[in-house]
């Protein structure tokens, strides 16, 4: 296999029409300012990730995932990565919080998605479909199709979080063109998601960034509860 990218915490390799992701234990933040490794983490997103999309496959959204050919390798389509970050927001959170007055905690009465240009180097800017045009990144018609998979990814990862009392407080997704579709790509995982339980504590990358606590336990509890559930499910 071709290793054809490598990020901050995985590595992409190609095979043939197809391409492998190896989830690394690396974790960082604040633009890799903070940077470390956590055995096991990678084997986490990993796991999470796969469970996920399986989750949004039976519900009818179409994602790149194949399938594991180990524990931290997944198969999936080579998709052409649509150059956008696309966040949704539930409670507000991280960021928002210091850009606009908006207090950490507060619920919004319907998600809030805001888009990011990907590219590391100015730091993923906030855009949108003008912006996104005007780099020809994107176009609006392609920007809605995406807000409106994005809305439908939220509702299934609501309901089945809500069903073990975890809140879905926000969440990173990437999506790919491939043979005229747009599909869910990349990872959905503790590394892209924020999960908070009962108590508002965190179960997510956010206990990495803020020194909240042991990381792996946030991890391993989303773990527990995606591959103890997901695939019992009618």
């Amino acid at each position: 296999m071709k290793e054809i990218y490598k990020g901050k915490a995985k590595t992409v390799y190609e095979d043939g029409n197809e391409v492998v992701i190896e989830f690394r234990d690396d974790i960082t933040a604040f633009d890799a300012v903070k940077h470390n490794q956590i055995k096991g983490k990678g084997f986490y997103n990993a796991q999470t990730s796969a469970k996920l999309f399986e989750l949004l496959e039976k519900n009818n959204i179409k994602t790149h995932y194949i399938g594991m050919d180990d524990d931290i390798r997944m198969r999936a389509k080579h998709v052409e990565i649509v150059p956008l970050e696309v966040i949704v927001r539930n409670i507000a959170a991280g960021s928002i919080t210091k850009s606009y007055p908006i207090k950490e905690g507060k619920e919004f009465e319907k998600p809030v998605i805001l888009f990011d240009l990907k590219n590391d180097a100015y730091h993923d800017p906030l855009l949108n479909e003008d912006v996104a045009e005007a780099l020809g990144v994107s176009n609006r018609e392609e920007m809605n199709d995406i807000r409106n998979i994005a809305l439908r990814v939220n509702e299934v990862l609501k309901s089945f979080f809500a069903e073990h009392k975890i809140k879905v407080v926000d969440f990173k997704l990437e999506f790919g063109r491939y043979k005229n579709e747009l599909l869910v790509a990349d990872e959905i995982s503790c590394d892209t998601c924020r999960f908070w339980n009962e108590k508002n504590e965190s179960l997510d990358k956010d206990l990495y960034r803020f020194d909240k606590g042991d990381v792996l336990a946030g991890y391993k509890r989303i773990y527990d509860i995606v591959t103890s559930s997901i695939g019992t499910q009618s």
